[in-house]
């Protein structure tokens, strides 16, 4: 049977007296690949930090399943982490434990050569002993993501998990992704890349302030919901990545 992963009913956040997002409704089936996209300032990452549990609506309801209310893992974008802690990266990565590991933070070896093998995922090999204060934005965004990987949860919210990351990187972590697709999970995932969504996001949700659209991506293509008129050097850029992942599909 499958469950309806989140279900957003009329969500309201305020900031400062202002909406950021307002009266947004929507299903969020399991096991479904979902992108969040909208303009600048169109409130994604509020409504992803809301369906997190981040920040609470001042009107509406978020419910998560209850089968799924302990396995949700949540990848905020790197520049909003303080990561000037001196920390090594490997110690980073296992905080991804935390859910089975406890407040005690009893790590063993077997954890340590997961989190390893997450680094190596994400193409940071080697990387174990650094400090994180050492790390560049990039760098430090797949250190986030070798995380999400072990959390290993059911539901995944990242929030433009791609925006520090060449088109190699990219297509690493989108094949990451669509393995998680594969196994069932439910993922949701803020992107401002329409080459990527339309490529490799079978759903999206359109939010301009509120929900403008939702369903399938072709749908909200053939809609004009979501459309390449953007500016210039942006799209120029989504082409450059959108060449590279090709070519590594076919490698």
């Amino acid at each position: 049977m499958t469950h309806n992963a989140i279900t957003l009913e009329d969500v309201c956040v305020r900031y400062a007296q202002r909406d950021a997002i307002h009266d947004v409704s929507g299903i969020f089936a399991e096991g479904t690949l979902t992108a969040i996209a909208g303009p600048n300032g169109a409130g994604k990452s509020t409504l992803l930090k809301a369906m997190a549990g981040i920040v609470k609506p001042y009107r509406g309801r978020v419910t998560i399943d209850p089968c799924f209310t302990n396995s949700v893992a949540y990848l905020p974008q790197a520049a909003s982490v303080r990561r000037d802690m001196p920390m090594p990266v490997l110690q980073a990565v296992c905080t991804g434990f935390w859910g089975v590991a406890g407040e005690r933070g009893c790590i063993d070896a077997a954890m340590k050569a997961k989190a390893a093998m997450a680094l190596a995922d994400v193409g940071l090999e080697g990387y174990e002993n650094r400090q994180l204060g050492e790390l560049s934005g990039g760098e430090f965004q797949r250190v986030m993501f070798a995380r999400l990987i072990l959390q290993d949860a059911r539901i995944l919210l990242l929030d433009e998990p791609f925006a520090s990351f060449d088109g190699a990187t990219t297509a690493k972590l989108i094949q990451i992704i669509l393995r998680w697709h594969k196994e069932g999970r439910t993922i949701i995932c803020v992107l401002h890349d329409l080459l990527l969504i339309r490529k490799y996001f079978p759903e999206s949700f359109v939010l301009a302030g509120k929900c403008m659209g939702r369903g399938h991506t072709h749908d909200m293509f053939e809609q004009k919901l979501l459309s390449y008129d953007l500016d210039m050097a942006e799209l120029h850029t989504g082409i450059d990545n959108h060449r590279q992942l090709h070519h590594h599909d076919h490698l």
